[in-house]
């Protein structure tokens, strides 16, 4: 059938299996617009407040269902609003396509209104991108856009689709999409080269990241864990990929990484990274960085090989089928010993905050009443890594939160894409409130579609982070770092129909938010915490990994 190319491209999403679409309209896209109208039946559109929220949502559906995530903008400007969500993704390795309008291919080059350069501008943000300009060649595109997007290592992928080509037809012919299944070309070799590494290790050190949660592979890696009796780090990215209650779990690894997780590192003969791409965050001091260990780097992806740290051996392929095939091959050795010390490690790490009400007994409370099965998204900065320490994480795709790129602002609009993408799974957004600032515009998205999202903001009155480091780092010189001024966050979520609730003991915090566990509907609880509250452990910059500030 002759189809007009918004009409293809809808059809196009549904071959994908696309049921949910972040956006908003505009002049360039009004015709995909009035398609999405026909289709509503089909595909669940959600207007954000802005296209940043879009593409974080985007961003945050992928993460938390495994899928491509998919947000929708006009041009010009609205195509740019989309720039930070998409570098979010693609530092993070999250499967994504972000569809954009232009002006009409006539008009391209021309400084037209609203024209910008979408390919140009996301070169280095995306696995690839694409500016459509002939309606026959639109649906082959779409459908190489999700292919690449999810294939390998995932990452973001922009199609930018000019007005005229949404406007022509041509022939649609629609086809039944079977996603490929990657060749994993693993040589006999290189498995019986790592066995035989492993198996000579008598303190080995498995540090893993995102790609574990990418490939699925979080039940080969804890059979492997079992196997070799190695103690298991992970990056930011890899949280929840490992069960953080096992016995083998040492929890983070780097600047804010615990104990046990450090001087494992600094300590072991043999690290097993997998999935990681050993960021200045984990490593710290490179040239001291495991010092003393072989290195078995497992990744996906060639680039990541040596880039950062040497290995002495290197598997480019698949997580989840590297190991399937590791442990085939091997047999369970017993490194008592090594474990012992690993308690000794984790017994050092003892904490304290300034306050009585603190962020760690309120995450902890959160855990508790969660039983551990929320899904948390976070901003960025010090309650990021509170939460990241102090919830308990034991599955897979239940920590969302920007890591390579470190947006603030990103938790709102992702905890609006974990919603829609897990209906059975209750969302807990944590926030400080620099962070939250910053999109809280997108709390009329999450009253008007009544997400039962629960928001806890950490409110310490100063940027946190910052002002830690310049506690630290900079003789206490706290250089626009505290926030003295509004809103007023309870009133602002009653604007928007919200319940809100303000805590300043750990009392009132649990029954606020007992309260919110019972409702179906958002709800807001500001928490009013110390602004000298630290982020501890942490590694100062340029000293070694293992050289831990405590207190």
């Amino acid at each position: 059938m002759n189809y007009n190319g918004a009409t293809i491209l809808i059809e196009c999403l549904l071959e994908q299996g696309v049921d949910t679409i972040f956006g908003y309209p505009g002049g360039a896209v009004i015709q995909i617009y009035d398609e999405l109208y026909k289709y509503s039946d089909k595909i669940n559109h959600i207007l954000t407040s802005h296209e940043q929220g879009a593409s974080h949502a985007a961003d945050g559906y992928a993460r938390a269902t495994g899928k491509v995530g998919v947000c929708l903008a006009t041009s010009g400007p609205g195509a740019t609003n989309l720039v930070t969500g998409i570098a979010t993704a693609y530092m993070d390795s999250i499967p994504m396509v972000a569809i954009t309008g232009n002006v009409g291919v006539p008009l391209l080059g021309k400084d037209s209104f609203q024209e910008v350069d979408m390919a140009g501008i996301t070169r280095s943000i995306t696995k690839h991108n694409y500016i459509v300009k002939d309606v026959n060649d639109l649906a082959d595109i779409i459908r190489e856009a999700f292919e690449i997007a999810r294939s390998g290592r995932p990452g973001p992928v922009v199609v930018d689709i000019p007005k005229d080509v949404t406007i022509n037809k041509t022939e649609y012919i629609k086809k039944d999409i079977t996603q490929k299944t990657a060749e994993h070309e693993i040589s006999d070799a290189d498995i019986q080269q790592a066995k035989i590494m492993i198996e000579q290790s008598q303190k080995p050190l498995i540090y893993m990241g995102g790609g574990i949660i990418s490939s699925g592979a979080e039940k080969e890696l804890a059979k492997f864990a079992e196997l070799i009796q190695a103690p298991v780090a992970n990056s930011l990215m890899g949280t929840g990929a490992f069960d953080q209650s096992s016995y083998l779990s040492t929890g983070m690894i780097g600047m804010h990484g615990n104990v046990a997780s450090n001087e494992a590192v600094m300590n072991c003969d043999l690290l097993i990274a997998i999935g990681a791409r050993f960021s200045d965050r984990v490593t710290s001091k490179i040239a001291t960085f495991a010092q003393y260990a072989k290195i078995l780097h497992i990744d996906i992806d060639p680039v990541e090989i040596d880039k950062n740290v040497y290995s002495t051996v290197n598997i480019i392929a698949d997580a989840k089928a590297t190991l399937a095939q590791l442990n085939t091959v091997l047999i369970r050795k017993e490194r008592t010993e090594w474990l012992g010390q690993i308690n000794n490690w984790k017994k050092k790490q003892n904490i304290t905050h300034t306050a009585e009400f603190n962020p760690k007994n309120i995450i902890e409370n959160i855990d508790n009443l969660t039983n551990g099965d929320a899904i948390i998204t976070t901003e960025v900065g010090q309650h990021q890594m509170w939460a990241a320490q102090y919830y308990r994480y034991t599955k897979p795709r239940t920590f969302i939160s920007s890591g390579g790129l470190g947006t603030m602002g990103f938790g709102l609009g992702a905890s609006i894409g974990a919603s829609m993408g897990r209906r059975d799974k209750r969302v807990v957004q944590i926030a400080g409130d620099g962070s939250f600032r910053m999109n809280c515009n997108e709390l009329s998205t999450i009253a008007h579609y009544n997400l039962p999202i629960i928001m806890v903001i950490l409110n310490n009155g100063v940027l946190g982070m910052v002002r830690q480091w310049q506690n630290f780092f900079h003789e206490q010189r706290y250089s626009q770092t505290v926030l003295d001024r509004g809103p007023d966050f309870v009133k602002l979520a009653q604007a928007y129909d919200i319940e809100g609730y303000r805590a300043t003991n750990i009392a009132e915090f649990n029954t606020a938010f007992e309260q919110a566990l019972s409702k179906n509907e958002p709800v807001l609880i500001e928490c009013i915490i110390d602004k000298d509250d630290k982020v501890l452990p942490m590694v100062a910059p340029g000293t070694t990994v293992n050289d831990l500030i405590l207190n």
